[in-house]
């Protein structure tokens, strides 16, 4: 008899799958991408057990495949995250997420005096890592950082 307890979640047709999101970011990954909202079928794991980090976080949504902007903003939460794609109930394409030098129109600056938050300017920011501090912003205007804590995602 075997003792080992698995947990099985259903299968999806078509779609995507986020995988090793950190446990306490799949929320936020969620909602930035707008599944709250979406009619397509999502589903989320959180702490499940990871032979790379411990524990993770899972999201499969069916019938959503993600366009650049919205792998960036997964990158922007969970760098070490890779994407699935299956079609016909098979893996037809996995691959990490990148991290983009530059991005543009969907993160606020954090500089209330910003000219990205008083005008009509598309707000642009150059994307960094810094050692045992994460990933960071640099607004393109203003030169101020944002770190990823404080980011906030706009439309």
């Amino acid at each position: 008899m075997d003792n080992k307890k698995e947990l099985k979640v259903s299968a999806i047709e078509n779609g995507t799958v986020i995988d090793h999101i950190p446990k306490d970011k799949v929320l936020r990954v969620v909602r930035i991408l707008g599944l709250d909202e979406s009619e397509d079928l999502a589903l989320f794991g959180i702490n499940l057990d990871s032979k790379k980090f411990r524990k993770k976080g899972l999201i499969k949504v069916s019938n959503k495949f993600f366009k650049d902007e919205e792998i960036n903003k997964i990158g922007l939460v969970a760098p070490n995250a890779s994407l699935i794609t299956i079609k016909d109930f098979k893996v037809v394409e996995k691959r990490q997420v990148e991290m983009p030098e530059e991005i543009g129109g969907y993160v606020k600056c954090i500089n209330p005096k910003c000219v990205t938050n008083h005008q009509n300017v598309y707000p642009q920011f150059k994307v960094y890592v810094r050692e045992g501090e994460g990933i960071r912003l640099k607004c393109h205007y203003c030169e101020k950082t944002t770190k990823q804590s404080e980011m906030e995602f706009v439309g």
